[in-house]
């Protein structure tokens, strides 16, 4: 067998008393896709932050093309041909894809001019089949055309070893496909590919090996021909048992919670984004919102937590209609929102945790005492949270920035179903989390229905909407096509209402 292009051997990285990375060995061949797959805190990102300079290791070697190697910068690994796609697009959304790539390389923009800079991209983007307009603001551009441009940016400077992280979370299936496809082209023209990942089923379809970690060592290691999901889910979370949420679903009860009653509202642009939206959703109910994205389904959560207004229609909350109520007194009367953008909308990344485990209550008394803000509870909330859903971090002084995806999105929900809600308004709640954290927030939210609380499910997948919520709604175009239960549909119909081939009428 060839030799690795590249090797990490007993690589360690702490910080403070959490270590990151424990011993870590991983080699990587050119030519083959490795998928690097783990919880959410298990050490992926942080193992290609020292590979990529960014953190400095504590302990271990790196040799790269057969030498011993000391990466001090990104600027250094980039250099040498190592770069790395990171889950936030670092582009100018004001400048074109050519002066975005320009002012990575090391050809600045006045050394070559912007029709030569096009040429070069264009036949960079056809080599590896990154079908992208040189000329077009970044801000014209899909998230997939965008995900383009930062390959291409890695590409143009030489890169020989590509590292993605989370690259479909932002994707679309369709685009998911064409991006493997492109990997792929670029394995077989000898590059080597890293893709860090939580989707199981995609990594054995696209990836030649994979390396599983788990609380910062590596687990196993595997061709991805002999994985299977039993081999890949006891690697990832051990024997953990997750309650069975599809098979036993509680009754709801008659008590109607909240009732929209021909909701119209705008999008960003001052366009309509829902069209005469009614439904009602009942106490210990699961309602799940299907839809692809960008049919009205940010709108509707914004709508319902207050943050976006109405251009029409009634809003009934217990019988009240709040569609005038502020958000802090939403807050008050015991709705919840889990935003889609946890550190946009949820959280504050720069706060630290206790910080934002007080953010929506920090006025009231129970965290202050007049204009005091009482240290010491904060602390205990922050730690009650901790303990009740092993949520992993550096410290308690630390800035949630800092923390995973996976332990931000349970400290986000921890917040927000303190105190039991009666409604709880979660947008894409499991979005880019690996299977253990997001059977961790499935079991919270399941928990919440069980007590009695009401909960609109907006998701992206199928299968989660036929695991958790009792009835489905489907948006299309910003309009409702029909509501159904769970157990009398199936994808096939949902599919043809979510594309808008059919739809009307309630059956619920």
């Amino acid at each position: 067998m060839a030799e690795p292009i590249l090797q990490m051997r007993n690589i360690t990285k702490t910080f403070g008393s959490v270590v990151a990375n424990k011993d870590v060995n991983l080699s990587l061949y050119g030519g083959e896709i490795h998928a690097l797959l783990g919880e959410n805190g298990a050490g992926k990102s942080t193992l290609m932050n020292v590979l990529t300079g960014i953190y400095k290791p504590d302990g271990g070697e790196i040799y790269y093309k057969g030498k011993k190697v000391t990466i001090r910068s990104p600027k250094q690994a980039v250099n040498m041909g190592i770069g790395m796609v990171h889950q936030h697009f670092r582009l100018i959304p004001t400048l074109t894809v050519a002066e975005n790539v320009s002012l990575y390389s090391e050809k600045r923009s006045f050394f070559l001019k912007q029709k030569e800079m096009e040429k070069e991209i264009a036949e960079c983007s056809k080599k590896f089949s990154l079908d992208v307009d040189a000329s077009a603001k970044v801000w014209q551009l899909s998230v997939g055309e965008q995900q383009r441009v930062e390959i291409i940016k890695l590409l143009y400077r030489g890169a020989e070893i590509l590292i993605l992280d989370e690259p479909s979370a932002v994707l679309t299936p369709q685009e998911a496909d064409q991006m493997f496809i492109t990997l792929r082209k670029m394995a077989d023209q000898g590059k080597a590919v890293i893709v860090i990942s939580h989707k199981m089923q995609e990594v054995m379809k696209n990836a030649n090996r994979i390396t599983v970690l788990k609380n910062g060592c590596v687990e196993d290691t595997m061709e991805a021909k002999d994985a299977t999901v039993e081999r890949l889910t006891k690697a990832v979370v051990g024997n953990r048992v997750f309650k069975n949420k599809g098979e036993h679903k509680k009754d709801y009860s008659e008590k109607v919670v909240l009732s929209l009653r021909r909701i119209n509202a705008n999008n960003d642009k001052g366009l309509p984004a829902l069209k005469n939206i009614s439904f009602d959703i009942h106490a210990g109910e699961i309602f799940g919102i299907a839809g692809v994205a960008g049919n009205g389904q940010r709108e509707l959560a914004e709508v319902i937590a207050g943050i976006r207004s109405t251009t029409g229609g009634e809003l009934y909350y217990k019988e009240e209609n709040i569609v005038k109520n502020s958000i802090e007194k939403r807050i008050r009367e015991g709705i919840s929102f889990i935003p889609e953008d946890r550190l946009g909308m949820g959280l504050v990344p720069s706060m630290d945790m206790k910080q934002n485990v007080i953010l929506k209550e920090y006025k009231t008394n129970k965290y202050s005492r007049g204009f005091i803000i009482q240290e010491n509870v904060m602390e205990e909330k922050a730690k009650e949270f901790v303990e009740q859903h092993e949520i992993k971090h550096g410290g308690y002084d630390l800035p949630v920035g800092l923390m995973s995806g996976g332990n931000q999105q349970k400290l986000l929900i921890a917040r927000e179903v303190d105190g039991s809600p009666s409604l709880i308004i979660a947008a894409y709640p499991v979005r880019g989390l690996d299977i253990g954290a997001a059977e961790t927030i499935r079991d919270i939210l399941y928990e919440q229905k069980e007590q009695g609380c009401a909960i609109l499910l907006i998701v992206e997948e199928l299968d989660d909407i036929f695991k958790m919520a009792d009835r489905v709604g489907v948006l299309c175009d910003g309009q409702l096509m029909g509501i159904r239960k769970t157990t009398e549909t199936d994808y096939n119909e949902l599919g043809q209402m979510m594309s808008g081939e059919i739809g009307g009428g309630e059956n619920a």
